[in-house]
């Protein structure tokens, strides 16, 4: 059924599909299930290239007797503000911390951070995601540290004096220039080590054209950041210079 879970056939089928190279729209077609069943599926098992059916049915497997296990009986999910439904919040934060993860994040630093992404306040004390994700408070410590230090997350002192960890607007650009000044790091590193293994010589030339590729890719990764970095003040419907999308002003 299209709101039941999906059998290990259906697993089956979708392996079938990526392996033809079929879209998540199209396999989600010939199942008769939503597009976002299908690729929250995927890229929690390994994505689209390393889905296998038998280990992701066995996955969830496993997760559906973790949740049994660790909820307590007769509990329910907390309300949702503004009538959102708890159990589709409850699947795109997984899909959200798949897709962290697939990009090369840690799994529990990517929970962190889809954790605090979603929340409208955009920020938890170490306490709340403790509660959130039922992990050890030296989890959540050594997830925000390594978020911390990527840029994705910043600290502040609420009014209790309490630490708060804060994913706002400004993050994502901070996370971008940290990302193009680490490239910037490779390409310094890749000439230097053309200098030593000596100019014209095959390694170093494969070296420096490293470090011409990353050049290019960290200027442009930091001039786009700058450029776009507007769009993070902009409300919903409107573009970088105040006007809505379709280029009129109100």
């Amino acid at each position: 059924m299209p709101g039941g879970r999906l059998t290990q056939q259906e697993r089956q089928q979708i392996a079938l599909g990526l392996a033809d190279g079929l879209a998540y729209a199209e396999i989600a077609r010939r199942l008769d299930r939503p597009t976002s069943t299908i690729t929250r599926e995927v890229m929690r098992n390994g994505g689209p290239t390393g889905y296998r059916a038998d280990l992701a049915h066995r996955a969830t497997e496993r997760r559906t007797q973790r949740r049994r296990q660790t909820a307590p009986r007769g509990t329910q999910a907390p309300p949702q503000a503004h009538g959102r439904d708890a159990e589709a919040v409850r699947a795109y934060e997984e899909l959200l911390t798949s897709v962290f993860t697939q990009s090369g994040m840690p799994a529990m630093m990517s929970r962190v951070m889809a954790c605090l992404t979603t929340t409208d306040e955009g920020s938890l004390t170490a306490s709340e995601l403790v509660q959130r994700l039922q992990v050890s408070p030296a989890s959540i410590s050594k997830a925000v540290a390594f978020l911390d230090g990527q840029g994705f997350v910043r600290r502040e002192r609420d009014e209790r004096r309490r630490e708060r960890y804060v994913v706002d607007d400004a993050v994502w650009y901070e996370s971008t220039m940290a990302s193009a000044r680490a490239i910037a790091q490779v390409v310094e590193t890749a000439r230097q080590g053309a200098a030593v293994l000596g100019s014209g010589t095959p390694a170093a030339v494969r070296l420096e054209n490293i470090a011409r590729f990353l050049d290019y890719v960290s200027e442009s990764t930091a001039r786009a950041a700058e450029q776009a970095r507007d769009i993070l003040q902009t409300t919903a419907g409107a573009g970088v210079d105040g006007t809505d999308e379709q280029g009129s002003d109100h």
